[in-house]
């Protein structure tokens, strides 16, 4: 049965909208789901012991931005072996750079990627991490 198991994805975004939509999409796309809409909610489940598959986090965000939130869940090692993708407006190559220094393995900008293309990427950037030696 093992091989029926959902692959858990923990989304992270402050637009409630955008975070409804993609919950409904990965939904769809047959993943658990498991939506918080701000850096402190995702923080306190993974430190109560959430083991996500995948995480797909925004950036700019009230408090603790993406970029910090990806630094403190190195720090307390949480999430280590979750696969960390950024969905972000911010489209510079010293964002996507950033944010792959704190161990993002992809990075998909919003604008330009419609919510079934963002699901097929992440499906991809998963599926291309679990395939490669660490």
């Amino acid at each position: 049965m093992a091989e029926n198991k959902k692959i858990k994805i923990l989304i992270i975004d402050d637009d409630n909208f955008l975070l409804d939509m993609y919950s409904l999409k990965f939904s769809e796309k047959g993943f658990e789901v498991v939506p918080v809409s701000t850096s402190e909610a995702a923080l306190s489940k993974l430190r109560d012991g959430l083991v996500p598959d995948i995480i797909l986090l925004d950036v700019v965000m009230p408090k603790i931005d993406g970029f910090k939130l990806l630094q403190m869940m190195s720090e307390e090692k949480l999430a280590e072996n979750a696969v960390k993708v950024v969905l972000s407006n911010l489209g510079q190559s010293s964002d996507i750079e950033n944010a792959k220094v704190l161990g993002a393995s992809g990075y998909i900008v919003k604008a330009s990627s419609t919510p079934t293309e963002v699901c097929g990427k992440v499906t991809e950037i998963f599926s291309a991490s679990k395939n490669s030696p660490k």
